[in-house]
C-alpha cells in the first residue's frame, strides 16, 4: 500500500492541529509555512476532512481549524481513509488463489491496526519526542 501527499500531508494537517488542540483555530497558513507546503494544496485536502466531521473551520479574522474531538480520539486511520480510501494493498483481493488472498488479508489488517492504534496524539507527541531517539556516540 502506498500513501499519497494526500494522506502525508492531511496527516501533518492533523498532527499540528493536535499539537495546538484546545488552543483555538490554527490557520492553514501556519501550517504550510512551517512545513514548507503549498496552503493552496492544504485548502484541497481540508475540504474532506471537515466533511467527514475531524476538522471543523471558524471564520474570521482569528479563525483557522481546530479538531472536532480530542487527538486521542482520531487515529491514523481516520484520516487516511477519508483522504485514501479503503485500506488495502491489492485491489480485488476476493479474485486471488487461496494462498495469495490469505497473505494479502493478513498484511492488509496489520496495516489497518497500526493506523488504526496509532492516534494524533500520539503522532504529535512522538515529535516532541525527538531528541530521546537520537544515538550518542563516544
Amino acid at each position: 500500500m502506498k500513501i499519497s501527499t494526500k494522506g502525508r500531508y492531511g496527516l501533518t494537517i492533523m498532527i499540528d492541529l493536535g499539537k495546538h488542540y484546545g488552543e483555538g483555530p490554527l490557520p492553514l497558513r501556519k501550517i504550510a509555512a512551517q512545513n514548507e507546503l503549498s496552503e493552496a494544496y492544504l485548502e484541497q485536502l481540508v475540504g474532506p476532512l471537515r466533511n467527514s466531521g475531524l476538522v471543523k473551520s471558524v471564520r474570521g479574522a482569528y479563525g483557522g481549524y481546530m479538531l472536532t474531538r480530542h487527538p486521542k480520539e482520531i487515529s491514523a486511520g481516520d484520516v487516511i481513509r477519508v483522504l485514501e480510501g479503503p485500506i488495502q494493498p491489492v485491489e480485488g483481493i476476493e479474485d486471488e488463489k487461496q494462498p495469495q488472498r490469505e497473505l494479502w488479508v493478513r498484511i492488509r489488517d496489520a496495516v489497518k491496526n497500526v493506523l488504526d492504534t496509532t492516534t494524533i496524539e500520539d503522532l504529535a507527541n512522538a515529535e516532541n519526542d525527538e531528541t530521546e531517539n537520537y544515538m550518542y556516540y563516544i
